[in-house]
């Protein structure tokens, strides 16, 4: 006699999984990759920044500033901060600009310190023009005259300072401003100081020159440092003197030798350098 089952029949389902179906829930990979990217570059930035000297930060900054003309040394462009400079007159830097108080306390140049009205714009008549900044545009704007003009400038940054506008020209690994170890100009030093010579005499403000050096690898019982940069600085006041500016504005020419270095590493050449201050009183 057959037995029978009370067990309930096993029914089995089968599902068919498409390929496209195997790989679900993973754009959170990419969005995280995309995350740690981004911070990775942003803390790379950051560690450059805290690593560049205030030289460098300046020319970053004036890159980006939409009040000084492109150019390869320290340039700007149209947009990036809607008329203000990230270094202008309500930014307190080391070694930069001063902020507005000190501006609106006296102690920073005026519309009366330099020659012309308050306000002239930049097409104005020469001797109209009322402030260092505008100055410092006008000699940044040079960089687009021609590919000779665009080297020179190369070589140049400018900063504002409580003594004035500093035109700072310095050597380039592959072009120094003076043969080796003399105050006999190469052709780019005599460029730059008819540039200069141009916008200095826009205005006539005092003038002081500073001449520095870079150390040298060997110290040397006789260093012949503050006599070639002393002589720098003055081979430099007979090219803007040729260039027309009057010898009375010269207030002062002085050598430091190599007692100044603007770099971290005092034998590096960029510590070759002119310093030509446009000052802010008046003579």
């Amino acid at each position: 006699m057959e037995r029978q089952s009370n067990a309930a029949p096993v029914i089995v389902r089968r599902k068919r999984v498409s390929a496209e179906e195997t790989h679900h829930g993973g754009a959170w990979k990419i969005a995280f990759a995309d995350f740690a990217t981004a911070m990775m570059a942003f803390f790379l930035v950051m560690w450059l920044v805290n690593a560049t000297d205030d030289t460098t930060r300046r020319g970053l900054a004036k890159y980006f500033s939409p009040t000084i003309a492109l150019n390869e040394a320290s340039s700007g462009g149209d947009g990036a901060f809607g008329g203000h400079n990230v270094l202008s007159d309500e930014v307190l830097t080391a070694g930069g600009r001063a902020d507005a108080m000190e501006r609106a306390e006296g102690r920073l140049a005026g519309p009366d310190t330099m020659a012309g009205t308050s306000g002239a714009a930049p097409d104005a008549e020469p001797g109209v023009y009322d402030t260092l900044e505008e100055l410092e545009r006008r000699l940044r704007g040079r960089g687009g005259e021609s590919t000779v003009a665009e080297q020179a400038l190369r070589h140049i940054v400018t900063r504002i300072t409580d003594e004035g506008l500093i035109v700072e020209i310095f050597d380039l690994p592959d072009q120094p401003l003076f043969h080796a170890d003399t105050d006999e100009p190469q052709p780019v030093t005599e460029q730059i100081a008819g540039i200069v010579a141009e916008i200095f005499g826009i205005v006539d403000n005092g003038i002081a020159l500073e001449g520095h050096l870079r150390s040298l690898p060997v110290v040397l019982a006789d260093s012949p440092a503050w006599a070639l940069s002393t002589a720098r600085a003055q081979r430099m006041r007979a090219l803007l003197e040729a260039e027309g500016l009057a010898t009375g504005r010269m207030r002062r020419v002085t050598g430091h030798a190599d007692r100044a270095p603007t770099t971290r590493d005092p034998a590096a050449v960029r510590n070759n350098r002119l310093e030509l201050i446009l000052l802010h009183d008046r003579a």
